[in-house]
């Protein structure tokens, strides 16, 4: 493991995990709790407005995937199975037996896969904004992955990659992010009952994914549980593309995970 050299020397370290040089950041002390980001992020644009509360009462390990800001490719695409074994690794690595994991959009999926493929390595999970079946979003939003157009992707997360990398390497995580939900299957009932561990599955009642797939998700989750907040696909957690600074709710959404964290297993 090596700390970078420009930027995020402050907080940021690399870890060779699976062939690829895997960015993480640590923040706090405490009851460790991983985070994932989603498909076109980075740490800044998903958790920035919650680190700082997060990290009073955990070890934070904020993670970047497979082509995602500061991290490496491999020449494979991503896969959801990928990522939950590069961050099982990453945790081997640290020395951390088991952690709480919180994952939003994609992040979510990967916690599904690390809780289906790491039981041993997951305490409880919290599955924010994500899906497990297709028909959880609408078909328009399948149609998208047909004919992808770049312009359509936020400019936030544009602009907070090309702080870290270039073009070309935005272009290849855009590409890779498309060809996955392009060809994304799911998970059967059958997959979601294996994972063990206590489940949090959290919705913004106007979310991509709908409240009544996420009901569903939590009621076929062995020991799910479901939180519906006001919100859009992110806002409820200060998402960098839906920015609300005066909004509560991301506060709201700490202690609730905090409380669901701190219950005895």
């Amino acid at each position: 493991m090596t700390v970078n050299t420009t930027e995020a020397q402050t907080t940021g370290k690399y870890a060779n995990v699976n062939g690829i040089k895997m960015y993480y950041e640590i923040h706090g002390t405490g009851s460790p709790l991983v985070l994932i980001h989603g498909g076109g992020s980075t740490i800044k644009t998903n958790f920035s407005r919650i680190i700082p509360i997060l990290a009073k009462t955990h070890q934070v390990i904020a993670v970047e995937l497979q082509a995602h800001g500061h991290s490496g490719d491999r020449d494979a695409p991503e896969s959801f199975i990928q990522d939950a074994d590069d961050v099982a690794e990453l945790l081997k690595q640290l020395n951390i037996p088991k952690a709480d994991i919180l994952g939003f959009s994609n992040g979510g999926q990967t916690c599904l896969e690390l809780g289906i493929r790491h039981p041993d390595k997951v305490r409880k999970l919290v599955i924010a904004s994500a899906f497990y079946k297709r028909d959880a979003a609408p078909e328009a939003f399948w149609k998208g992955f047909e004919k992808p157009d770049f312009s359509h992707m936020p400019q936030i997360y544009k602009d907070e990659y090309l702080k870290i990398g270039t073009q070309a390497g935005l272009m290849n995580m855009f590409n890779k992010d498309v060809q996955r939900m392009y060809t994304f299957k799911g998970w059967t009932d059958e997959d979601l009952q294996k994972i063990q561990a206590p489940s949090l599955v959290v919705i913004g009642d106007q979310d991509l994914p709908t409240p009544e797939h996420a009901a569903q998700m939590s009621r076929t989750l062995p020991h799910g549980r479901l939180a519906i907040l006001p919100g859009t696909h992110g806002s409820y957690i200060g998402e960098a593309f839906m920015p609300k600074p005066e909004s509560k709710i991301p506060d709201l959404f700490v202690a609730m995970v905090n409380e669901f964290l701190a219950d005895e297993l």
